[in-house]
């Protein structure tokens, strides 16, 4: 079974279901890191700008995409967070007490949220650099930032406006974090990704993923739509 993050490149991502079915629920993010390499191997595209990379290189040409500033971290893949580990952790007391690797090494919720893989994907280095824990909205269109690459990042405003056809996803991952981890969402947001929610719904290639995440981690997300934990044995 295959699932597509779909560009107007028409690039595809697969995932293997035998490789699904076997794997266990990462404990840890560096777990998680492995585990998704497995899983977007085959024929792998990248999440904000929907270019292929082979291991850990990016065809940075093959999608036009031209770095902003670092071409050496534009050049390779990085795993980033939807949801971004700052708003996963700064609210919790381990955080206050010594930041993410104090809550890494301490806080037993924390560290399920941040090797979650419902809210993993593969990222170019440098918008995965230059998301750093910016929250997503609306901004000033931005044309040529990083060449063809339809993502854009408002340094200024704190802001990213990631390429239409995965603005319903991100949606979806920030209801699934929010109900699973307790995680709350400003109201501004929650508007925002109800109306990315209804614009953008679920796609095959979405579903495809959810299910195959969902073998791995033991459950799917509920906003994207139903899985058969079944069907992966």
């Amino acid at each position: 079974m295959t699932f597509r993050f779909p560009t107007l490149l028409c690039t595809t991502l697969l995932i293997t279901a035998s490789f699904a079915a076997q794997a266990q629920a990462p404990r840890t993010f560096s777990e998680a890191k492995k585990v998704a390499w497995g899983l977007y191997a085959p024929q792998s595209t990248e999440f904000y700008c929907g270019c292929k990379y082979t291991g850990n290189r990016v065809d940075l040409a093959g999608c036009g995409y031209v770095p902003r500033k670092s071409a050496k971290r534009a050049s390779r893949i990085e795993w980033e967070h939807i949801v971004p580990a700052w708003q996963i952790g700064h609210l919790r007391q381990c955080w206050q007490n010594g930041g993410r690797k104090n809550c890494t090494r301490t806080d037993p919720i924390y560290k399920r949220a941040e090797a979650d893989l419902h809210n993993l994907v593969p990222s170019i280095g440098e918008v995965n650099g230059d998301r750093s824990n910016f929250s997503f909205g609306w901004i000033p269109e931005q044309k040529g930032q990083y060449g063809s690459c339809l993502t854009q990042v408002d340094f200024k405003a704190k802001k990213v406006m990631p390429r239409p056809s995965i603005r319903g996803m991100i949606a979806r991952t920030y209801f699934y974090m929010s109900k699973q981890y307790n995680l709350r969402l400003s109201r501004q947001d929650q508007q925002l990704y109800q109306a990315w929610d209804k614009t953008y719904p679920p796609q095959a290639w979405e579903r495809q993923r959810n299910q195959q995440v969902a073998c791995v981690m033991g459950r799917g997300n509920d906003f994207v739509g139903p899985v058969d934990l079944k069907s992966c044995k």
